[in-house]
């Protein structure tokens, strides 16, 4: 029943409507010695331990993830919320990097984010 529903959601256009990709809001980045601090701001409508965001990640310009940030718990009460990941090697040479959101149901958001490195 329930792939039927989801099968007639998505049909009549319904289906984005119940879905809440994670959104990242900012990204704020800064070089200490040879590693990499980033602080991510996420968005999304939490609803408990059964739905919310559960990590964000960075990845080079290939796709390859050179860093991971996991969510521990919801942020039901606590939204947009910023979370830090720190010691994160860059390769030399690379000018930028993406970042993008999890859902604990919905997984991986389609947007990712580019983000400049400047030395």
């Amino acid at each position: 029943m329930r792939k039927r529903l989801s099968a007639l959601l998505f049909l009549f256009g319904l289906g984005p409507a119940f879905a809440h990709e994670p959104v990242i809001k900012d990204v704020m980045v800064a070089k200490v010695g040879m590693v990499w601090n980033f602080k991510v701001t996420v968005e999304h409508p939490d609803t408990g331990w059964d739905h919310y965001a559960d990590g964000w990640e960075i990845l080079d310009k290939n796709g390859k993830q050179i860093g991971y940030r996991k969510l521990l718990h919801p942020h039901v009460e606590e939204q947009p919320f910023t979370r830090s990941l720190t010691g994160v090697v860059i390769p030399d040479g690379t000018r930028e990097v993406f970042v993008r959101a999890k859902c604990s149901v919905d997984g991986w958001s389609s947007e990712k984010v580019r983000v400049e490195l400047s030395p």
